[in-house]
């Protein structure tokens, strides 16, 4: 009888050992962590700002669909890398993670169009972009004459006679000019 008397207060009092010594390991263990400074701190992503691209046909005003937007994000100047999404059957393309306060350069490439490419400032939280795709143009040449175009950094629009000073009228003479077949006289 004595023997299991002991059997049964040995076990009794490991399992309240055990309960007593999972206890306190748990309350160690949740101060160090409140008290700890080890470790990452946890820095918040800056403001990101909703960007919204609508591409539409310049001649007709139509979305279009499946167009290649490329968003990239501009450091100094550069590109530091980019993401490209696709227009849906409104012509529509959404992305939000671009920090307020940055710059970023769209390009847009859709099959049958001229593409495009712009640097926005990205100072709102909300932006609303609409490009309106242009059909190809007839490709430039220096052999057809560009009226649109300037003349030596120029504008064309300018009169002729200020870029450049009128010749000299010839001196009169008191001999007739020669026919041209015939040399003059000296």
């Amino acid at each position: 009888m004595h023997r299991r008397f002991l059997h049964r207060h040995s076990v009794t009092l490991a399992v309240v050992g055990l309960i007593l010594s999972s206890l306190l390991v748990g309350l160690t263990v949740g101060a160090q962590e409140t008290t700890s400074k080890r470790g990452r701190k946890y820095k918040m992503p800056p403001p990101s700002a909703r960007i919204e691209v609508t591409v539409l046909r310049d001649s007709s005003g139509k979305p279009i669909q499946n167009a290649s937007v490329i968003f990239h994000a501009v450091e100094n100047g550069h590109a530091k890398g980019n993401m490209e999404l696709k227009t849906n059957e409104d012509g529509k393309t959404v992305i939000d993670v671009f920090p307020k306060g940055g710059t970023m350069r769209v390009q847009i490439i859709a099959k049958g169009f001229q593409t495009y490419g712009d640097d926005y400032e990205i100072d709102k939280d909300q932006m609303a972009i609409e490009v309106r795709m242009k059909r190809p143009g007839e490709q430039y040449s220096i052999y057809k004459p560009h009226p649109e175009a300037s003349e030596g950094g120029k504008d064309s629009d300018a009169p002729k006679s200020a870029d450049k000073p009128a010749p000299p009228a010839p001196a009169p003479t008191d001999k007739p000019a020669a026919p041209p077949s015939q040399t003059q006289p000296k």
